[in-house]
């Protein structure tokens, strides 16, 4: 029964699987081969990863590892026979191509769109939906438009990932009484193996049905899950370990910043300013990072994503200082007209702060 919907057009299982197919948009046509592939059983796909933390890299998924995790998926949301999907995220990745992977499991009707930060306004579009994926930055946009919003409460179960959703957001879908989800995965796990349901402010993870979990001598998680290649993943990620199947979500590890001896982690204090920030200079992209300085080692500094304005940086810096501690507390605010990102749209926290220092080299 299965089908995909493309705008006016809509083309079965069937006729996807015999190349009956006829896409001049070159997204489209890529995604419907993808879909081809898999309907005529291909074992093997090339995926890249995102390079939020590095370089992106070619990897080799199993069909197999796609299989459990659709079916996770299916099993932790109890989704019905021949439901209906929204596909809104780049099918070049992981996240996309696994919306595609769900929906022929399930013989779903999935409705295609291209990525965009408003996916509600394509044509077409028949609500609502059992389950749809977006990035924070796409749930953003639609709770700012009446047409977006009023797709999101259409929508049975949202799944949010690719970045963290800031508090104001995660307030927002509260307020709106949005049935939403954070995820928790990544590209070598073939989408998420974890699921935090946004009912507060403070989102604490569980893990999907097989995924065993626990942490190194760090604190950063290890992960054993049956759609994953390698027995046993081993990450980045600072947690707080709740049971053998929750956790909290610290930040990354490889983003800590040494100032004075004391170890601060840049999400935790982005966190705790983000409502003084948009209060002061509204809803702007912002980061929490460390450069290096003769006596602390490393400093605190917030690099803002716009140009110069005006502001008394000094006496802003006096307010933030009074919600954290002394060594949190950034010591410098630096503007960029546009940071560095990922091709997923992540903000490259790394790039962007060689990018910054690159600029301060430049200008002394």
């Amino acid at each position: 029964m299965g089908r995909i919907i493309i705008e006016n057009r809509s083309y079965s299982f069937e006729e996807i699987q015999a190349g009956k197919f006829n896409e001049t948009d070159h997204y489209f046509t890529h995604a419907l081969h993808f879909c081809q592939s898999w309907l005529s059983n291909q074992q093997t796909f090339e995926l890249q990863t995102s390079g939020s933390t590095g370089m992106p890299k070619n990897i080799q998924i199993a069909r197999s590892q796609m299989e459990i995790s659709a079916k996770a998926t299916r099993d932790y949301f109890q989704i019905r026979e021949n439901p209906s999907l929204l596909c809104c995220l780049n099918t070049w990745f992981i996240a996309g191509k696994m919306m595609l992977v769900r929906g022929m499991e399930w013989k779903a009707s999935i409705y295609l769109v291209t990525p965009s930060s408003k996916p509600f306004t394509s044509p077409n579009l028949q609500i609502p939906y059992d389950l749809v994926a977006m990035v924070p930055l796409q749930v953003e946009h639609c709770l700012n438009d009446e047409m977006g919003l009023s797709g999101l409460k259409q929508i049975k179960q949202l799944i949010i990932g690719g970045a963290p959703s800031g508090d104001g957001l995660i307030n927002k879908l509260l307020d709106e009484k949005i049935s939403a989800y954070q995820t928790y995965g990544m590209t070598e796990t073939v989408s998420h193996i974890a699921l935090a349901p946004i009912v507060d402010i403070d989102l604490t993870y569980e893990v999907l049905p097989g995924v065993i979990i626990g942490t190194d001598e760090r604190g950063c998680l290890w992960l054993e899950a049956p759609m994953a290649k390698e027995h046993r993943i081993q990450t980045n990620d600072l947690i707080a370990l709740n049971s053998p199947t929750t956790f909290k979500w610290l930040g990354r590890a490889d983003f800590t910043i040494n100032t004075g001896g004391i170890k601060v982690q840049p999400e935790l204090v982005e966190k705790a300013i983000e409502k003084l920030i948009y209060e002061i200079i509204g809803e702007v992209n912002f980061i929490i990072g460390g450069v290096p300085d003769e006596s602390l080692g490393q400093k605190v500094i917030l690099i803002i994503e716009k140009d110069q304005l005006t502001l008394d940086k000094a006496d802003f810096l006096k307010r933030l200082a009074s919600n954290l501690p002394k060594y949190h507390q950034p010591k410098e605010i630096h503007f960029l007209p546009e940071f560095v990102r990922t091709d997923t749209g992540k903000i490259n926290r790394i790039r962007t702060l060689e990018l910054l220092c690159s600029n301060l080299s430049s200008s002394s």
